[in-house]
């Protein structure tokens, strides 16, 4: 029986947060018939206009909610307003009751949260709306280095039961979680086979990082950029809270926190996300030792370097060597 979507668009939707999945789905659907069926809805049919201006011709918000399987909310621009249809709230928690599967792409998880859906549980959300989701939705346990995260269904005691959740980051990570989705539903021959035809990578792990490379932390205006660029110049330096703290003439505790509340991140997390660009693109360029370069970004060792870049990256540091990059793409 085919696994019945609607995806769900609000005004100001983004274009490539639907087509993006909606193309894993097609390419399932070809290669194993009836495996999957689709509609789009909305809260002000019979069109919705994506954030580029063009109108997608969709449905009403369905009212059999049984007759659905998975509900994916994209994400885009005009989420916030979004968070604000009280009609499309309402729906989206009666289909969270339903026992269907919830499923945001990018920003859309912040609808979900707007729904209550989220609340006490793990997600993930666009790293450029990390901040904003932390202020409006503290009961969430947010992720905001995760590629996509899924959250199994649950029932305790009495309670009314919560749906299977799964929340993507940026964009093409909508594809990185319908690929695991089509996985889950289907194995993992089918999921590859999807990727193949996508050309797109079959497995960047759900909890290998977003990472941008920082684009928020290099803001000229930002109060810790100068901090951060003296820190490029040299990582192999003692770069803990209590010596970073004493270059900002800060306690640590203060520092800490307002470290956190600028940039998103702990001062460690940042650090070691500094290291790892620094030593991939030293790798990218043709750098020999992977020792050398673990020494010279202040690793310590290659081990917590493969640790971090696995972490972060989801591969090791041996996969950003040229001759090993080429041989993965070809």
């Amino acid at each position: 029986m085919a696994c019945r979507i609607a995806f769900v668009l609000f005004p100001g939707f983004q274009q490539l947060d639907l087509a993006g999945p909606m193309a894993v789905f097609e390419v399932a659907r070809l290669a194993r018939p009836g495996s999957y069926d689709w509609r789009l809805v909305g809260s002000a049919p019979p069109a919705v206009r994506s954030s580029a201006g063009v109108a997608w011709p969709v449905q009403g918000l369905p009212r059999q909610l049984g007759a659905l399987d998975l509900v994916m909310v994209i994400g885009g621009d005009g989420v916030d307003a979004a968070c604000a249809d009280r009609r499309l709230v309402a729906w989206l928690q009666r289909a969270a009751r339903s026992g269907a599967r919830i499923a945001s792409i990018c920003s859309g998880s912040l609808l979900l949260a707007a729904a209550g859906l989220l609340d006490h549980r793990t997600a993930t959300t666009h790293w450029s709306r990390s901040r904003q989701f932390e202020a409006d939705y503290p009961d969430v346990r947010l992720q905001p280095d995760r590629i996509y995260v899924r959250e199994p269904a649950q029932r305790r005691g009495h309670d009314e039961p919560r749906p299977e959740l799964w929340t993507s980051a940026g964009m093409t990570a909508g594809i990185d979680l319908c690929l695991a989705l089509l996985a889950h539903d289907h194995g993992e021959e089918l999921a590859r086979e999807a990727a193949r035809q996508l050309v797109v990578e079959r497995r960047r792990p759900g909890g290998q990082s977003q990472f941008s490379p920082l684009l928020e932390l290099q803001r000229p205006e930002g109060r810790f950029g100068a901090l951060l660029d003296e820190l490029r110049r040299d990582l192999r330096q003692d770069l803990g809270v209590e010596a970073l703290a004493e270059r900002a003439c800060m306690s640590p505790r203060h520092f800490a926190r307002c470290f956190r509340a600028e940039t998103g991140a702990t001062p460690a997390q940042v650090v070691e996300r500094l290291r790892v660009e620094s030593a991939r693109a030293a790798l990218e360029g043709g750098a020999v030792s992977v020792l050398k370069v673990a020494l010279d970004c202040g690793f310590g060792n290659a081990e917590r370097m493969r640790r971090a870049f696995v972490r972060l990256l989801g591969r090791p540091p041996a996969a950003f060597r040229p001759t090993v990059a080429s041989a993965l793409r070809g």
